[in-house]
């Protein structure tokens, strides 16, 4: 038999002597960080809801809590190294294209009509997001002047419109006096007239 615990169905959570739910989600937790690889409590109770850790839900006088199989822990830890040895081991730098060892420059036949190339430039990806942001800051600009534009004929059309209800207003004084006013002002012009 193999030193690796071997997976129990996810559907089948019954207890066996070989898988003793024994750790709470803290004591779980603890075990991370002894590995070098501290998790949160939350996080050991997410891995238990996903089926990454071999669990075992209880009900409690608070609530329910999850139950974790030992080797489920060490299993998970164990595949975590190795995914972070992976991922490390891809992070080699590329030499340049047009980096040529000193042997090949020798051995190379050259033609007289041939031109010699520029070495392509190569862009950073912050030279990519500045020539992004470039670009939408000269839109921006322009949107901004179109705006002015119109905010200028708008105001334009408000000055236009309050002269015209000046105007209106100047015109409909009189006929808007309450008759009685109107009355006396008529019994006064003739009371002058006289």
């Amino acid at each position: 038999m193999s030193a690796e615990q071997p997976r129990t169905d996810a559907t089948n959570r019954d207890r066996s002597p070989d898988h003793q739910y024994t750790l709470s989600v803290e004591q779980s937790a603890e075990l991370y960080a002894k590995a070098g690889h501290p998790r949160t409590p939350r996080a050991i109770q997410k891995y238990c809801a996903l089926s990454k850790l071999d669990c075992h839900k209880v009900e409690t006088e608070t609530g329910e809590k999850y139950l974790v199989a030992p080797y489920s822990v060490d299993r998970h830890i164990t595949y975590i190294k190795e995914v972070r040895t992976v991922a490390n081991s891809r992070d080699q730098t590329r030499t340049d294209a047009n980096v040529r060892t000193m042997e090949n420059k020798g051995t190379e036949r050259t033609n007289s009509r041939e031109q010699p190339r520029t070495d392509a430039t190569v862009r950073s990806p912050e030279d990519r997001y500045v020539v992004l942001l470039e670009e939408e800051n000269k839109f921006l600009r322009g949107q901004v002047s179109v705006k002015d534009t119109q905010i200028e004929a708008l105001l334009e059309r408000d000055k236009e419109t309050n002269t015209l209800i000046h105007r209106l207003q100047a015109m409909l004084a009189p006929l808007l006096v309450a008759p009685a006013d109107r009355r006396d002002s008529g019994t006064r012009k003739d009371s002058v007239a006289e």
